[in-house]
């Protein structure tokens, strides 16, 4: 069966800057992943970007993107550096001539380390040093963005750099500096809102992830429910003066009462018979309680910011494209504005604490030699682009 997604709507595809560029001076450089790859030489972006910008270009309209304020601003309110905006907007410049525009991300996992080491997000007194580099992007890079995003997951963030310590700081149960960090995020927010809405008419908002939680037993039931407010109610709440939602959705996550996840407890979910991909269960459904959700709770226009799956397998990438978009149609058909779908991500990148081998990519990267090859299920996502559709 064909499905046709509504005149208007836009596909793309997304990376983070720390993620595909060499590592420059944030605190996420020289980190030993889990793979036991270290945190420096990632993708060599930077020295590929008129390349990456044709796979870019095949993959949709909008590319969601950053930029690294590390090197753009090595201190305090100094003015970006020359040749860094240049590059950027040489690179932007060649996207815009492919016809591809940008929904611009401000915040993705990583700053300076001297923001880190003058206390991050979880001192309010240092806001003023990021909307600094807010105003300076609009400046420099507002001509190339259709959508702006504030923050990229703070949920996330949140979580892994205060509670569970897989992110730089690397804390551990420090619960109530993630709620500090999160209304810290939501006070940047409301003002780089202001400051867009001054200069751009583009529509402004943030990307908050998602997930399916489930209690395998009560213990469990109690944790999931806990979980299900925190990350998608407590963690919107500082975010709720936006244009339009963004959702991240990749993850099915029992509890018994710890978390069951393919990355330390895949043979439990074997056990369980849940299917799986390299880091998560596997349940497309889940989107749709998640799109419904926030439809009922505030009513306004969401995007896909982030969505697929963790594989090496085409096969099974080419299928959750196809499950997931199942999904978001239905969505559509009972009312959610879904305005446009952006998958994650373009190309393999360096997945954070996890590292290189954990695999996302429409465009398989070989990390010995850096070389781009389109996969399968790029060919795949390309064709739905371009047609705005695709056989279920």
């Amino acid at each position: 069966m064909k499905i046709n997604f509504p005149t208007g709507f836009f596909w793309g595809t997304s990376t983070a800057a720390a993620q595909v560029e060499t590592a420059s001076d944030h605190p996420w450089r020289g980190l030993q992943a889990k793979d036991g790859y270290v945190f420096e030489r990632t993708t060599d972006h930077e020295l590929r970007r008129a390349e990456d910008a044709g796979y870019i270009a095949r993959l949709g309209s909008i590319y969601r993107c950053g930029v690294d304020w590390s090197r753009l601003q090595p201190e305090p309110f100094a003015k970006f550096d020359k040749s860094v905006v240049r590059e950027y907007t040489e690179f932007f410049d060649l996207l815009q001539e492919k016809g591809v525009r940008l929904m611009f991300v401000l915040h993705h996992f990583a700053h300076p380390n001297w923001f880190e080491e003058n206390g991050g997000w979880a001192k309010e007194e240092n806001i003023p040093a990021f909307l600094d580099y807010v105003r300076q992007c609009i400046k420099h890079f507002g001509q190339y963005a259709a959508f702006w995003n504030t923050f990229n997951e703070p949920n996330v963030y949140a979580l892994n750099a205060y509670l569970l310590g897989n992110f730089p700081p690397r804390k551990k149960g420090h619960y109530f500096t993630a709620n500090r960090v999160l209304d810290n995020m939501g006070k940047a927010h409301n003002v780089a809102l202001a400051m867009i809405r001054e200069k751009s008419d583009a529509p402004i908002g943030i990307s908050l992830n998602t997930a399916c939680f489930e209690g395998l037993n009560l213990p469990g039931r109690l944790v999931a429910a806990f979980m299900r407010w925190w990350f998608m109610r407590r963690s919107a709440t500082p975010f709720k003066k936006c244009q339009f939602w963004g959702l991240s959705y990749y993850a099915y996550m029992p509890f018994d009462p710890f978390p069951v996840d393919a990355i330390d407890r895949t043979s439990k979910l074997d056990r369980l018979g849940i299917p799986h991909d390299k880091m998560w269960g596997y349940k497309p459904q889940g989107l749709l309680d998640v799109l419904l959700r926030f439809h009922k709770k505030y009513g306004k226009p969401v995007i896909i910011t982030e969505n697929g799956i963790c594989t090496d397998n085409p096969n099974q990438r080419i299928q959750a494209i196809r499950d997931y978009l199942g999904v978001c149609m239905q969505a559509i058909h009972e009312g959610v504005r879904i305005k446009g779908y952006i998958h994650w991500s373009t190309w393999d990148n360096f997945e954070w604490h996890l590292g290189p081998t954990y695999r996302f990519g429409l465009v398989r990267v070989n990390f010995d030699n850096m070389s781009r090859e389109m996969t399968p299920a790029g060919l795949f996502y390309e064709k739905i682009a371009r047609e705005n559709g695709l056989e279920i």
